[in-house]
């Protein structure tokens, strides 16, 4: 999609990249909990409801080509599709490093928390299950001759996303480990994402590094979901299932990534658009 930049050039355009995958029926991208049902109510159905609640309506006499209206009942987890995660996912408490405090739920979210300078970091060479560290971001921004500044959203662009709509989407993909993390938000970052399943490696990688460790008597529970829990120390949050993020420039772009409004809840939904200029 393209708009008109309210600007004296007329051959200024921005360009809408959408970043969010769709929520939809029988996916095999989540564990089984946490698939989606969507009961789609159409026109013929919808013109039966209306008959029940307006007395006397004959749908073929007195609706548009006998039909209603159309709606969907759909039942699903806050962490379904592309969504934000708020600090509260990740623990009860937040900003350990300074001075701790209740976890923000996402209806608590700063508004301005959820539009920036997107910068794209492109991690998609990094083999699946490979915990980030600080100079693989380190790296990553060198590439980009680029330093990170407040305000800046992160994005993580790994080998997952082309695994999207088939079950090996779960096992794909780097994760960004606690360290690689707080030095991300220690540079004034608050909002960072992936097109990963998680913020975190995957679990089944995660989860024979754990076997592994107990088998050699050294359990590592540092290993155990060690992004998420980051926010401990910093408050941030993370938007997971991303997708198209090859598709835009690594520098440039406008993130707006405003999560739906959900009381006291760990995660919202979210419509994640990058709008880029063309000229």
């Amino acid at each position: 999609m393209q708009g008109l930049i309210n600007t004296p050039r007329q051959d200024i355009y921005v360009e809408y990249i959408d970043l969010s995958v769709a929520i939809e029926n029988g996916l095999p991208s989540d564990p089984p909990f946490m698939i989606p049902e969507i009961s789609y109510i159409d026109h013929r159905e919808g013109a039966r409801e209306m008959s029940g609640i307006f007395e006397g309506l004959e749908p073929l006499r007195d609706l548009p080509d006998g039909k209603g209206w159309a709606v969907e009942k759909v039942s699903l987890t806050t962490h379904t599709g592309t969504h934000m995660d708020a600090p509260y996912h990740y623990a009860p408490v937040m900003d350990r490093s300074t001075k701790e405090r209740d976890a923000w739920t996402i209806d608590r979210i700063p508004l301005e928390w959820c539009v920036g300078h997107l910068v794209v970091l492109d991690l998609a060479d990094m083999p699946d299950g490979y915990v980030v560290v600080p100079s693989d971001i380190d790296k990553a921004l060198d590439r980009l001759d680029y330093q990170l500044r407040p305000g800046d959203i992160v994005c993580a662009h790994t080998a997952a996303s082309i695994y999207w709509e088939s079950s090996e989407y779960l096992s794909r993909g780097c994760g960004i480990g606690r360290e690689a993390t707080l030095h991300i938000l220690r540079q004034g970052v608050r909002v960072v994402g992936t097109d990963a399943w998680s913020w975190d490696a995957p679990f089944t990688h995660t989860g024979r590094r754990w076997k592994e460790s107990l088998a050699k008597g050294r359990p590592d529970p540092g290993i155990i979901w060690e992004g998420h829990f980051a926010g401990i120390e910093m408050s941030y949050c993370q938007m997971e299932k991303l997708t198209n993020l090859d598709k835009v420039p690594p520098l440039g772009a406008t993130i707006y990534c405003f999560p739906v409004k959900i009381k006291d809840a760990s995660a919202g939904w979210v419509r994640a658009v990058a709008a880029v200029r063309r000229d």
